[in-house]
C-alpha cells in the first residue's frame, strides 16, 4: 500500500529519471496550468463523489486529487517538509 510519503518519492523519482511512458511525467510537461485544471477536477470530482457515490468512490477521487496535488508539488518544486510544516 502506498502512502503520501511513498508516493511523492515514486513521482519525484519518475520526474528526475523521465520514463517516456510516464503520465506523470507528461503532465510536467504540459506545465503549471494544465496541472491546476486537473486539480480543480478531481476537487470536484472528490466533491461530487462524496455528495452522491459513497464513500469508496470519494476514497478514488480523494487519491486522484492527492495524485495531482503532488504533481503539482514537484511542479513547483515544493516539499513534503514545506507542507507539513504548513499542517
Amino acid at each position: 500500500m502506498k502512502t503520501f510519503e511513498s508516493l511523492f518519492s515514486e513521482l519525484s523519482d519518475k520526474a528526475a529519471s523521465r520514463p517516456q511512458d510516464s503520465l506523470t511525467v507528461g503532465e510536467l510537461d504540459k506545465g503549471t496550468h494544465f496541472i491546476g485544471k486537473k486539480i480543480m477536477e478531481e476537487a470536484g470530482e472528490t466533491w461530487i463523489a462524496a455528495e452522491y457515490e459513497g464513500a469508496d468512490r470519494t476514497a478514488e477521487e480523494m487519491s486522484q486529487l492527492i495524485y495531482h496535488l503532488q504533481v503539482m508539488m514537484i511542479d513547483r518544486g515544493i516539499t513534503l517538509e514545506d507542507i507539513y510544516r504548513n499542517l
